[in-house]
């Protein structure tokens, strides 16, 4: 269940499936879910030896591996990938608002990356393995004394030259509006000196917003992927904005004016009707059939 007790790390969220979810503007037949999820379950399935393999390969390999399984999960379960603007340097810490499971697959999908991933995923059967595989780092959120530790190691993950994607509200909500970006994530910014890339997801059934692939209050992953399945036309919508960089003298000196700023934009964005879309450059495999 998605529904756990709230703490600092994650706060809970107003959204919930009674609420927020609403029927499909057009509903996949029975035999075309049931294929989706037979194929999402053979990419998940394959994905594991895969995983095994490339966990010890270089950064840049084992990024590119992970993109092309995640392009395949997200085809199989016929999510399309849209890209509506795209800032010039997607390198650093990308900050996203959090709607679904589908998320981090879908940074995964669009730029090479690494996952910041809570502690508990990685003792999941076969999912733990395919996360630790894609070189997530996993943070502790009960536990606040190793807020420090999970600091630096993205700091350390930064300074390496990696991209991580972070969802700094801390819980998931419908995707028809959006929690306040926590600001620890962003002192690892600070500390790398790195610069953080503001980034929105908007899930879409034709130009309206969609509330069909979000994962809320006491939601199963389940009936999320079930609800995914189920839906025909469901797209994507990946916005990357334009970078902010820490001024150690300037404004955004400290972490709360960055997550202040960082969440400013996201929001204004998420809640934006209308974006001029294209597909994502270069990931043909990216368009499901809906």
């Amino acid at each position: 269940m998605n529904s756990v007790p709230p703490s600092p790390w994650r706060p809970l969220g107003p959204c919930t499936p009674a609420a927020c979810v609403h029927g499909p503007a057009a509903a996949a037949g029975p035999l075309r879910r049931l294929a989706r999820l037979t194929a999402a379950l053979l990419v998940i399935l394959t994905g594991v030896p895969v995983s095994l393999a490339t966990c010890r390969a270089r950064a840049g390999l084992r990024a590119g591996v992970t993109r092309a399984w995640a392009r395949l999960l997200l085809r199989s379960l016929g999510v399309r990938i849209e890209v509506a603007a795209c800032g010039p340097d997607a390198r650093g810490l990308v900050v996203a608002n959090h709607t679904s499971w589908l998320d981090p697959l879908v940074l995964a999908a669009t730029i090479p990356s690494r996952p910041l991933a809570k502690h508990e995923i990685a003792g999941w059967p076969v999912i733990g393995r395919l996360v630790a595989g894609s070189g997530a780092l996993f943070i502790d959120r009960e536990r606040l004394y190793a807020l420090p530790a999970t600091v630096g190691a993205i700091a350390g993950a930064l300074r390496a030259g990696d991209t991580v994607v972070a969802f700094p509200e801390g819980t998931t909500w419908c995707g028809r509006g959006m929690g306040r970006f926590r600001p620890a994530v962003f002192q690892a910014a600070i500390d790398a000196g790195a610069t953080v890339v503001p980034a929105t997801l908007r899930y879409r059934e034709g130009a309206a917003t969609s509330t069909r692939a979000c994962f809320v209050g006491d939601d199963s992953l389940l009936a999320s992927m079930l609800r995914v399945a189920a839906t025909r036309g469901l797209a994507v919508e990946v916005t990357l904005l334009a970078p902010v960089r820490p001024a150690p003298a300037g404004p955004l000196h400290t972490r709360a004016a960055l997550a202040g700023l960082a969440e400013a934009r996201v929001r204004a964005n998420v809640l934006e009707d209308t974006h001029p879309l294209r597909p994502v450059l270069g990931a043909p495999s990216l368009a499901g059939r809906g």
